[in-house]
């Protein structure tokens, strides 16, 4: 019996592409870097300081004086969530838009 259809060659697995990663370096972050990742931390800290230190602009201490749109919108607590959507959504694009200038 002989195989009319093309010659078989034996493929073996490429470990080429596994290799091939980025080493981890231990040069130091730029300025710009670390200005990028400390703000959404910093800006939520600020406005946890705001709602410690000043408890009595938060509505929800004290429901029953407050309408809806004063629970629902405190600047202390809108500021934490700022801070968290900058350091979750929005910092690790700009920090990949950082490291890929400075490469």
């Amino acid at each position: 019996m002989t195989d009319i259809g093309p010659a078989r060659k034996t493929q073996g697995v490429s470990t080429h592409l596994a290799t091939i990663r980025r080493r981890a370096t231990t040069r130091r972050k730029s300025p710009r870097t670390l200005v990028v990742s400390a703000l959404g931390p910093l800006t939520a800290l600020a406005g946890l300081a705001w709602a410690l230190i000043q408890p009595y602009r938060i509505a929800l201490l004290e429901p029953t004086e407050h309408g809806f749109w004063s629970l629902l919108v405190e600047p202390p607590l809108l500021v934490v969530l700022v801070g968290a959507v900058f350091h979750f959504i929005v910092a690790p694009s700009v920090l990949d838009d950082l490291e890929d200038a400075n490469v």
